[in-house]
């Protein structure tokens, strides 16, 4: 095996994709995919098992989302590259995905040479971002911003549309998540602002963000 080659760890729920994605990848001499994960679950398990230097990984999966699986590689492997590949926009969590040190975000609708380009930019050290989220990009490391102090961008998202009067399923169907993952989301909202109850937790929300404004 060349010692130079970084060992990659693909995570798709999706065999078909993965598999491409692994053909493509491997184009590159640099490049050895070690493993395809198909959910959360596996890609921790294969991580602690193979412990890659890279991991190619799509947002949108069955049991957990991009963002808490970043959070929970980068809190047990700190060194570990991370690449989000999605298939929806994701834009709005540009901030969060930085603030966990994603080293690359990329739409599976991305030319292979955009993939690749991709891909030799962050084995060369440097990053990659689509315009739109280059654009999302707050410059300034304190925030202020009483909402987002407390709550993650997924969790604002869920609260924005409570208040707006969404149900549950309404939010699943809205951020492509089961309702359970709603569900357990807004506990954690509930935990985050100190509430007890749905009313609760709304007023709270409209109150921040009015001191926001």
């Amino acid at each position: 095996m060349n010692t130079n080659k970084k060992n990659v760890l693909i995570v798709d729920d999706h065999p078909l994709v993965a598999k491409a994605t692994k053909n493509l990848l491997e184009k590159n001499e640099f490049i050895q995919v070690i493993d395809m994960a198909y959910n959360g679950k596996q890609c921790l398990e294969m991580m602690a098992l193979h412990q890659p230097e890279i991991v190619f990984l799509d947002y949108r999966l069955p049991d957990m989302t991009g963002v808490e699986i970043a959070e929970q590689i980068r809190k047990k492997f700190p060194c570990t590259l991370i690449i989000i590949f999605s298939g929806i926009d994701i834009t709005d969590l540009t901030n969060k995905l930085i603030e966990l040190k994603v080293c690359g975000i990329i739409s599976k609708e991305s030319s292979e040479t955009t993939i690749m380009n991709m891909v030799n930019c962050i084995l060369d050290g440097h990053t990659m971002l689509p315009f739109s989220m280059y654009h999302q990009m707050r410059m300034m490391s304190i925030n202020h911003n009483p909402i987002e102090s407390k709550l993650n961008d997924d969790e604002i998202k869920i609260m924005t549309l409570i208040v707006k009067g969404a149900t549950h399923e309404q939010v699943a169907d809205e951020i492509h998540l089961s309702k359970r993952s709603v569900d357990n989301y807004l506990k954690k909202i509930y935990g985050k602002l100190n509430v007890k109850t749905k009313v609760q937790a709304i007023e709270k929300f409209v109150q921040m963000k009015t001191q926001n404004n």
